[in-house]
């Protein structure tokens, strides 16, 4: 449940990034003129349809997710474009997480949605097994095809069957900083391990400690582990750990946990030290680091696009006060590590095809884009669609891994090892961020509660 609590969340910074762009933060020409269209009518000549849909007028279709707020209200725009072309009638439903549990009570009830947009690769999986899914039409395979990466494909198939088209996708591979702490330091912002190390050394010298970490929540330890794994192992190392086909005590893992204790071990760069990081928990992690003016705990915090939410409890206006770059490159790239939405359908027809078919086009990704709180995995969507240049970085990151994205690794682990406050992966890296000189030892302890886990 952690990635979809971290994905909700993720609405709620865009929507405040997507303000920016209502207020003039709109930092190329094109960024602000798409707004007229009210999001993306098939009107004009900027709009040209990237999609071709049946007619469906008068056939009424349901479609499930949990957004709530202005994250509904955007999607709710998307369908009502599918409307305007297909003439069918769409109603949106709204749903509670856990999602299967939702669609399971409705299902019982002989009232299942025609489509749901579900947050997790074993949640898709999950509706495969209970035979809710049906599989992806021919034109929606299509549009994918065209559109999107493989990994994407592939992260909504099971068993070689396609089954889900993802259509929001949440960026957890960021690093958010003060700008004035930076500007103060002559800091600059870095591309490689080596040059963040070298940065955080740069911002200490100016008197501000520069790394703000919320080990107190062990899930933000993880995070920090995926993304070096990722960079530094490669992808398909990645897959074999998560999936635990190599063991914790792989020499891959011996080499990541060594590269963070570069972090972890120089207690000057962290703001509290070891001591003081256990104690705070992730969103003061981030206030932290955005008060204070250019005197902050910390200059600099790592998380996904979630932490606008927590930027936005604070003065600091994202854009200006608070700029992000993606994770440094540990390996040859940097890494990207995500979650996302997928539409499912859960009844046969050409209404719920047509919709998939839709929301795996161009045009649906590109009005939600220009609303703001948003990224699209559609890699043909153009990047000036989206209203600033903070989502654009963040959008472009994403697109640019291509098949390298992975989905959180901890996430995808049995809870009792990846997701269990105090216990499991979350426990043993924040005794590993206390004593980072302790490897060996740490790959020990990660296997042993893996292998109970897995068997379980």
């Amino acid at each position: 449940m952690r990635t979809t609590l971290r994905i909700r969340r993720a609405a709620l910074v865009f929507t405040a990034i997507g303000a920016l762009a209502l207020t003039g933060c709109s930092d190329d020409g094109d960024g602000g003129k798409k707004k007229s269209d009210e999001g993306g009518s098939a009107n004009g000549k900027d709009n040209a349809s990237s999609v071709v849909l049946p007619k469906l007028d008068g056939e009424q279709l349901s479609v499930a997710a949990v957004w709530t707020g202005p994250e509904q209200a955007n999607f709710v725009k998307v369908l009502k474009e599918f409307e305007n072309r297909t003439g069918a009638k769409v109603t949106f439903v709204p749903a509670q997480d856990p999602i299967v549990n939702f669609l399971g009570t409705k299902i019982a009830g002989g009232q299942p949605p025609d489509v749901a947009m579900i947050p997790q690769v074993g949640a898709i999986k999950q509706a495969v097994e209970k035979k809710w899914a049906k599989p992806v039409g021919d034109e929606a395979k299509a549009q994918l095809t065209k559109n999107y990466a493989k990994v994407w494909q592939d992260l909504g198939a099971v068993d070689g069957t396609q089954y889900g088209v993802y259509f929001k996708a949440a960026n957890k591979s960021l690093v958010w900083y003060n700008t004035k702490a930076f500007e103060n330091a002559g800091a600059s912002e870095p591309k490689t391990w080596k040059d963040f190390l070298a940065t955080a050394e740069t911002v200490s010298a100016s008197g501000v400690t520069p790394v703000s970490v919320g080990g107190a929540d062990g899930w933000t330890l993880t995070d920090w582990f995926e993304n070096i794994y990722l960079s530094q192992a490669g992808p398909d190392k990645y897959d074999q750990l998560a999936q635990h086909k190599i063991k914790w005590t792989d020499p891959s893992v011996k080499d990541a946990l060594t590269t963070l204790a570069q972090l972890f071990g120089k207690p000057s760069l962290i703001a509290g030290g070891a001591d003081g990081a256990l104690q705070t928990e992730f969103p003061a992690s981030v206030t932290q680091t955005f008060t204070g003016g250019d005197q902050p705990k910390g200059a600099m915090v790592f998380e996904g696009d979630f932490v606008g939410i927590n930027i936005a409890q604070t003065k600091a206006k994202i854009g200006t006060d608070a700029k992000v770059f993606p994770f440094p490159a540990v390996g040859a790239e940097s890494p990207v590590v995500t979650g996302g939405d997928a539409a499912v359908a859960l009844k046969d027809g050409k209404g719920a095809q047509a919709l998939l078919t839709w929301l795996a086009s161009t045009d649906a990704a590109k009005i939600w884009a220009e609303q703001g709180g948003f990224i699209s995995p559609n890699k043909a969507l153009d990047a000036a669609a989206y209203p600033n240049e903070v989502q654009r970085t963040m959008a472009k990151a994403l697109i640019a891994a291509g098949d390298a994205v992975r989905f959180d690794m901890s996430d995808q682990a049995p809870q009792s090892f990846g997701g269990t406050p105090g216990k499991g992966e979350w426990k043993t890296l924040q005794d590993f961020l206390k004593n980072p000189k302790d490897i060996a030892g740490t790959q020990a302890k990660l296997e042993s509660d893996a292998a109970k886990a897995y068997k379980s």
